[in-house]
């Protein structure tokens, strides 16, 4: 909206209003025929009931979102922790807002085409947790901060190939104004950053020796070295994360910005990242979890893995399920759904039975059996041969990993009330993948 002012922590309201207003395609798996010729908002006018859309389809609780987002809102400012968390987790802009509404520092992403994303929505705080080295991936970011005094965007570099590599680009570009990178500090086995505390150092120097790079920082993932949270998990998480400490440490002094960032913290492991690295931030030190998949939670990998559980904390929920429909029961004990790996994750974890009706937003029972596998577009489901469930009945499927779930769709429904019969479609989520 020509002339309003952007608070730096919000999306642009008008690129938001837009998503009110796009035409909704019924093309589109997740939405149904009603929709056709419609905005968003108008449907939504309508009050759509769950029962209007066919299966398989994924669904949002929006009490689940707001309380995740509150929870974890509330859990780092009890600890003194900024929060970037990442965005492409759902690359859905409208929640991102809610967590930037709840006091997010900024949006973390993962690739140059995702920060295109945030930046057409408006963001003006944006995290690279990568390496920014494509040249057009450059070229954007740059051009985007010399249009914009007030924009903010830090990425990562882990070694001095990739310094070369941005210097190359943006010697051709001649910007104004330098790109903030933090110095990434990985480990043998793990997945990028340097590894070892003299190669993140070497980095660091050739950062400051550029004259288009600013050092801004220095920024790491633990979860890329443990997958569990047994002792030896934890030990060699807190062991990487006392080293990203003593990176910072070392480096100080050499910062060429006014608040130096230390950024670490998926969704496993953000209470030891707070309590190795919190002490750190104060006067001139900035310490940002980037936490992306608590958001939406799930009934899986983190709900097993997560602080908040294992510590016997108030729990985060889970706000997405998939309601997928039985198509055969071609033996006593098995039954054939209609969710297949183009719509449910798998890479965490198999769905899980959790509830079963007669029709999509009838009155629900408790369903016990195992998804034993899943193909392109069916799910086995076993159960007890004796088991009531018949073809046209319908199964709710506890998901594990957001992040594989969301990638899966363009449109996701949002019901205010699971729990209600038939509840109301109260929104509609666009994701970006």
């Amino acid at each position: 909206m020509a002339g309003t002012a952007v608070s730096p922590l919000r999306s642009d309201p008008e690129a938001l209003a837009q998503l009110a207003r796009r035409r909704l395609d019924p093309l589109e798996k997740a939405l149904p025929p009603g929709s056709a010729g419609l905005t968003a908002a108008e449907f939504l006018a309508r009050r759509p009931r769950l029962s209007a859309f066919a299966t398989p389809v994924l669904v949002l609780d929006a009490s689940a979102i707001d309380a995740n987002v509150a929870r974890m809102a509330a859990w780092c400012a009890e600890r003194g922790v900024g929060l970037a968390p990442h965005g492409k987790t759902t690359m859905a802009p409208a929640l991102w807002e809610r967590q930037l509404a709840a006091g997010a520092w900024g949006i973390t992403l993962a690739t140059p085409s995702q920060v295109r994303v945030a930046l057409a929505f408006g963001l003006r705080r944006v995290q690279l947790a990568n390496a920014l080295v494509d040249p057009v991936g450059i070229a954007a970011v740059s051009r985007a901060l010399d249009a914009d005094p007030e924009l903010q965007v830090l990425s990562w570099v882990d070694s001095v190939s990739s310094v070369a590599a941005m210097d190359a680009a943006l010697g051709e570009l001649h910007p104004a104004r330098p790109l903030t990178v933090l110095v990434e500090l990985g480990a043998p086995g793990g997945r990028t950053g340097a590894r070892d505390l003299p190669a993140a150092r070497a980095v660091a120097a050739a950062v400051a020796a550029s004259p288009h790079l600013h050092l801004g920082g220095v920024a790491g993932y633990e979860g890329a070295l443990a997958h569990d949270a047994s002792p030896a998990g934890l030990d060699t998480v807190r062991h990487y994360l006392r080293d990203l400490a003593a990176l910072h440490a070392g480096l100080a002094g050499t910062y060429e910005v006014d608040d130096a960032v230390v950024t670490a913290g998926g969704s496993a492991y953000f209470d030891d990242v707070a309590d190795v690295l919190g002490p750190l931030a104060g006067p001139g030190t900035r310490v940002l979890l980037r936490s992306g998949a608590y958001v939406i939670h799930d009934d899986g990998f983190y709900r097993g893995i997560s602080p908040l559980a294992r510590h016997g904390d108030t729990p985060l929920t889970s706000a997405m399920h998939a309601w997928a429909r039985v198509v055969s029961r071609p033996e006593p004990g098995l039954a054939l759904l209609d969710a297949g790996k183009r719509d449910v994750p798998f890479d965490e974890g198999l769905p899980e039975p959790q509830l079963a009706a007669d029709a999509l937003g009838g009155p629900a029972r408790p369903l016990a059996g195992e998804i034993t596998a899943v193909n392109d577009q069916h799910a086995f489901l076993r159960l007890a041969p004796d088991t009531a469930l018949d073809v046209g009945h319908v199964v709710r499927l506890g998901l594990s990993h957001p992040c594989t779930a969301f990638d899966k769709w363009r449109e996701i429904p949002v019901v205010a009330g699971p729990g209600e019969p038939d509840p109301v479609v109260v929104d509609l989520v666009r994701t970006y993948f």
